[in-house]
């Protein structure tokens, strides 16, 4: 299995072969087309992601040690955006998420092509799976 390293360096690489940031924009909204569905019983108020311009539902689950995320969106880039996390952070240890520093956001300029609502969601969604990975490495503390 891939590292998270490992995985952003993947999508450099994707978001490398577009000049343009509508073709970057473009490749956002073709992997939101790839998001898994996420079960209706997660499209419920309780799940939606606070600070974000669009409808976002976020769950996860702790299976085998690592955490599994599924999400939703109503709008195609924001779509995207949290397919983009989720392949990144999904299938990972808690500790692995917390430690996860994400630069990648960055590097493809990503932060600095969405609008300053976007990217509040962005970091609002990376922060509620930060909280996720917490909470189940809180939970694995207490297990004996």
């Amino acid at each position: 299995m891939n590292t998270i390293q490992q995985k952003e360096q993947e999508i450099r690489e994707e978001f490398g072969l577009f000049d343009d940031w509508m073709d970057k924009y473009n490749h956002l909204i073709e992997m939101g087309k790839d998001l898994p569905m996420i079960d209706e019983k997660y499209r419920q108020k309780q799940y939606l992601i606070s600070g974000c311009q669009a409808q976002v539902w976020l769950h996860a689950r702790l299976e085998e040690g690592k955490v599994l995320f599924t999400a939703d969106s109503d709008a195609l880039i924001t779509k995207g955006i949290v397919h983009m996390l989720i392949r990144i952070l999904s299938g990972e240890t808690p500790q692995a998420i917390l430690d996860a520093d994400l630069t990648f956001l960055d590097e493809i300029g990503l932060k600095e092509h969405l609008s300053p609502t976007r990217a509040n969601g962005l970091v609002s969604m990376i922060k509620q799976m930060k909280l996720y990975a917490l909470a189940f490495q809180a939970k694995q503390n207490k297990t004996p």
